[in-house]
């Protein structure tokens, strides 16, 4: 599924080139200020909050609100930043950030398959403040230059890693904010005792977060001890009976607290 994905990924940037070239993006651009990280690291846990209406392996995940809408509530109840889907696998698109960015005021990670450089400059343009970069799918090289290339146009890369030998290659090459993601990709499983078997071969300083398959404050908890600065959750927050409520007990790691979430 991830190698079908990336294919179309670069079908779908050829694409792109050719209805807006490069030079277009990049005389309209705005240099970030790394505000994506720097909202993770003034807090004590972080959650980041993914607005996700669909997955190419579950189908639809949530019908009931559009992607500002998941966004307000989940700004309005407890996250640190958004994730925003923008690939075409996930039914999401590059306007979804410009819209969640004119409906509420937190950083955002460009969740995309990112494979070319244009694709930085094209999330920089719509707003932007942090990008996927997936170690699986990018050899050394990519992944230096298109870390120092989101650098310089002032946004974080959230690497993500799912095995001890991809996390070597990201240490190795310095990255400052890792997600552990808790997915296997060759079962689509996930397990959060995947962070707790990487964690101590973490760099001392690194930002981590856990992605996948966090259910419940109590797991929230169990990372935060660990070690864990954040976590990224977005199926578990879309398919919660009670989305506000939800998206509290992430964001407090299940304490206690006086009333319920509020919506939108």
């Amino acid at each position: 599924m991830l190698n079908k994905i990336v294919a179309q990924t670069k079908q779908a940037v050829v694409l792109m080139k050719r209805i807006t070239p490069l030079e277009m993006i990049i005389s309209k651009l705005t240099t970030g200020s790394f505000a994506f990280s720097a909202a993770i690291a003034e807090q004590d846990w972080a959650l980041i909050a993914e607005c996700k209406l669909s997955s190419p392996a579950k189908g639809t995940l949530c019908k009931d609100y559009t992607v500002p809408e998941l966004a307000a509530i989940f700004a309005n109840n407890g996250a640190a930043a958004l994730s925003v889907h923008t690939n075409a696998a996930f039914c999401g698109c590059l306007d979804d950030i410009l819209r969640v960015k004119s409906a509420v005021n937190l950083p955002m990670l460009c969740k995309e398959f990112i494979i070319d450089e244009y694709q930085l400059y094209a999330a920089r343009a719509a707003g932007a403040d942090a990008v996927l970069l997936i170690a699986a799918i990018l050899s050394d090289a990519e992944l230096s230059n298109l870390s120092h290339i989101a650098a310089s146009l002032g946004m974080d890369c959230l690497v993500e890693v799912h095995t001890l030998s991809e996390l070597t290659r990201v240490n190795q090459a310095g990255a400052k904010l890792v997600g552990i993601n808790n997915r296997d990709l060759q079962t689509f499983t996930t397990n959060i005792e995947q962070t707790f078997r990487l964690l101590p071969y973490c760099e001392p300083g690194c930002l981590i977060i856990s992605e996948s398959g966090i259910k419940n404050g109590g797991d929230a908890l169990k990372l935060k001890n660990a070690g864990v600065k954040g976590i990224l959750v977005g199926e578990g927050l879309v398919t919660a009976p009670d989305m506000p409520t939800k998206t509290c007990e992430l964001a407090l790691c299940g304490s206690q607290q006086e009333g319920r979430g509020q919506d939108a």
